[in-house]
């Protein structure tokens, strides 16, 4: 049974498909959204009962925090859209490319980005959400240890970036407010091909990024698997698989203060965050 995981004022809820939300306490499950997240059976048991009755309100009026508050571990995935490598004039990786977003990043789906820099840049990414997860995962296990799938905000300090060589990965996307998510975490079996969505993002209602995940190319599956054969991963750990192509920094074009960044993927819906 598919659910939508939202976090709600710092509470775990679930979304019916009228975007009317549900305290999850209420229901009989746990308020931690990190704790909800290691129970996607009870989830999609209570969102099967999801009918009007209860709603504590509409999701579009609801104070919206990021829906995995507390990852573990935030991996990146550099150059991962073959656009996107060829707009940075950098060769496609053989392997996936892999950095750390730093937890301390990680920002709700309408939070403000604040800029720290002149060089701020918007990356639209699918984010994965491990749930089950586990150690050496093997490619057609991969779906089944994913509690869900959500829209991520890889904001980029182009100049901390590329301040050293080999370049700061790390730290030039790790700025405090610059890992938004949300706006909820959407079960895998709510899609009827989680691998190919829509995936966009517009700045002040400019569309910059127009792809879809099928042009990953290290897909979902790929990347679980590669991540697992280093380390176990765990419930709530976090993968922004990369983004397409239509970045700032290929046309010399950044963030500044008042910038709406929409970020939209298919089946998820939308992050709505200002720059300041």
């Amino acid at each position: 049974m598919p659910f939508r995981l939202a976090n709600v004022a710092g509470r775990a809820a679930l979304v019916d498909e009228q975007d009317r939300w549900y305290d999850l306490e209420s229901r009989g499950g746990p308020s931690d959204p990190m704790a909800a997240l290691e129970q996607p059976a009870l989830l999609a048991g209570l969102s099967a009962g999801l009918d009007g009755e209860g709603a504590a309100g509409h999701l579009a009026e609801a104070e919206l925090r990021a829906p995995v508050p507390r990852p573990r571990n935030v991996f990146g995935v550099g150059l991962n859209y073959r656009t996107h490598a060829e707009e940075s004039n950098m060769e496609p990786p053989s392997t996936p490319l892999v950095f750390t977003k730093f937890p301390s990043c990680i920002g709700g789906p309408n939070d403000d980005v604040v800029l720290a820099t002149e060089t701020g840049d918007w990356e639209v990414e699918l984010v994965v959400v491990i749930g089950q997860g586990g150690k050496d995962i093997a490619r057609s296990e991969v779906w089944d240890r994913i509690v869900g799938l959500t829209v991520g905000q890889d904001i980029s300090d182009r100049a901390l970036q590329f301040a050293a060589s080999p370049p700061h990965f790390d730290l030039g996307k790790s700025r405090d407010t610059y890992g938004p998510i949300g706006p909820v975490v959407v079960s895998t079996d709510s899609f009827s091909d989680p691998a190919d969505l829509a995936i966009s993002c517009s700045i002040n209602g400019d569309i910059k990024q127009d792809d879809r995940t099928t042009s990953l190319l290290f897909g979902v599956e790929e990347l679980v698997s590669y991540l697992s054969a280093v380390m176990t991963l765990r419930c709530g750990d976090l993968i922004f698989t990369g983004t397409p192509a239509g970045v700032g920094a290929a046309s010399g074009t950044y963030l500044r203060p008042g910038d709406v960044i929409e970020s939209t993927i298919q089946g998820i819906g939308s992050m709505v965050n200002r720059c300041r």
